[in-house]
C-alpha cells in the first residue's frame, strides 16, 4: 500500500481551484477582521485603559528607580565625607555626619553610619543612646545583634546571672550572626559568679555543636 501511495502522483490544481482558494482566504481574513473590529469596538475603553494604566506603571517604576540610584548616591557621599573627616582628625563633624548618615539613609548602610556615630560617642564619653536605639531600632538583624553585644559588655557587671541571659536572648538563636559569641558570654557570666554548673551546660552547648566556630569551641574548652 505504501508502494502504491509512493507511486500515485498528486493531483493538480486547475484554475478554478486556486481561485477557489484565494476567494476562501480573503472571505476567511475579512470575517477575522471584522471580528477584531468588533472586539476592539465593543472593549475600546478597557483597553485604552489598560494601556494607560501600563504606561503609568512603566513610568513610575523608571522614576522610583531614579528615584532610588540617586538616594543612594547622596547617602553614600554623607557616608564617604564622614569617613573623611574622621581620617583627617576632626572627630566631633565626623561623629555629626554620620549621624546625619544615619538619619537619612536605610537598611544596612544606616545601620553602619549609626554604629559608627555611636562608637564615637563611646570614645567620647557621650554615653551610649545611639548604641541602644541601633539594638531597638536597626534596619538589619546582624547590627540590632552587634549593638545588643557591645552594650552587654557596658551594662553586664550591673546584671545578675539571669538578667543577662534575658537580656541576650534575642541572639540566643541560629537566625543570629552571634548566636555562638552569645552563649559564651553568658557561659562566662555564669562563671563570673561561681555558678559552674550553668555555665558548664552552656559550654558544653557550644562544644556539641559541630557548627560552632572553630575558636568559639576552643574558647569554651579552655573554660572547662
Amino acid at each position: 500500500m505504501l508502494s502504491h501511495n509512493k507511486n500515485t502522483k498528486p493531483t493538480k490544481k486547475t484554475m478554478e481551484d486556486h481561485a477557489e482558494d484565494a476567494l476562501y482566504r480573503e472571505i476567511t481574513e475579512e470575517v477575522y477582521a471584522e471580528k477584531v473590529y468588533s472586539f476592539v469596538k465593543k472593549h475600546t475603553r478597557s483597553l485604552i485603559a489598560g494601556i494607560i494604566m501600563v504606561v503609568i506603571l512603566v513610568v513610575a517604576f523608571q522614576l522610583y528607580r531614579n528615584y532610588r540610584i540617586s538616594s543612594a548616591n547622596a547617602q553614600a557621599k554623607i557616608f564617604e565625607s564622614a569617613i573623611a573627616m574622621s581620617a583627617n582628625g576632626n572627630i566631633d563633624d565626623a561623629d555629626a555626619e554620620f549621624a546625619r548618615a544615619a538619619a537619612k539613609s536605610s537598611g544596612g548602610m544606616g545601620d553602619l553610619a549609626l554604629w559608627e556615630s555611636a562608637m564615637m560617642d563611646l570614645r567620647a564619653g557621650k554615653g551610649i543612646i545611639k548604641l541602644e536605639k541601633l539594638a531597638k531600632e536597626g534596619s538589619t538583624r546582624d547590627f540590632r545583634d552587634l549593638a545588643l553585644i557591645r552594650l552587654s559588655a557596658i551594662r553586664g557587671d550591673s546584671m545578675s546571672s539571669e538578667e543577662f541571659e534575658k537580656f541576650l536572648s534575642p541572639v540566643l538563636t541560629e537566625k543570629s550572626p552571634f548566636y555562638y559569641t552569645g552563649m559564651l558570654l553568658i557561659a562566662q557570666k555564669y562563671i563570673s559568679v561561681g555558678d559552674k554548673d550553668i555555665a558548664d551546660k552552656w559550654l558544653n552547648k557550644l562544644i556539641n555543636d559541630k557548627h560552632a566556630p572553630a575558636i568559639i569551641m576552643a574558647m569554651a574548652e579552655s573554660l572547662k
